[in-house]
């Protein structure tokens, strides 16, 4: 069983910054393709960014495209998401996600089998 803890949460003003960390339990998180996903109130749960198990492919969302960056160290079993340019919208809980090696849609919910408890980010204008 891996276990997923994220950080890094917080309230931040519109066009700030955070950055977003998921440390996992398991040193076999190493292979599995990594994500973040996010839910505001009110809404479902929405893709943001995956990364691959060596970092090689990266796959983002349209609407944090540019602004947002993910990153793995596989010899600490985290992966982190660096947020940019924030804006209100952004305002969710985000949750890291772990799926099996080999997923081929990165960007569905139904690829990942392990998920954090999430962090709240709230951008304000």
């Amino acid at each position: 069983q891996v276990q997923l803890v994220e950080s890094g949460g917080g309230l931040v003003q519109a066009g700030g910054s955070l950055r977003l960390s998921c440390v996992a339990s398991a040193r076999t998180f190493s292979v599995f393709v990594k994500a973040w996903f996010r839910q505001a109130p009110g809404k479902g749960r929405e893709f943001v960014a995956a990364i691959n198990w060596s970092g090689g492919s990266t796959y983002y969302a349209d609407s944090v495209k540019g602004r947002f960056t993910i990153s793995r160290d596989n010899a600490k079993n985290t992966v982190d998401l660096q947020m940019s340019s924030l804006k209100p919208e952004d305002t969710a809980v985000y949750y890291c996600a772990a799926g099996p090696q080999g997923v081929t849609t990165p960007r569905s919910s139904n690829s990942y089998i392990y998920w954090g408890q999430g962090t709240q980010v709230t951008v304000s204008s």
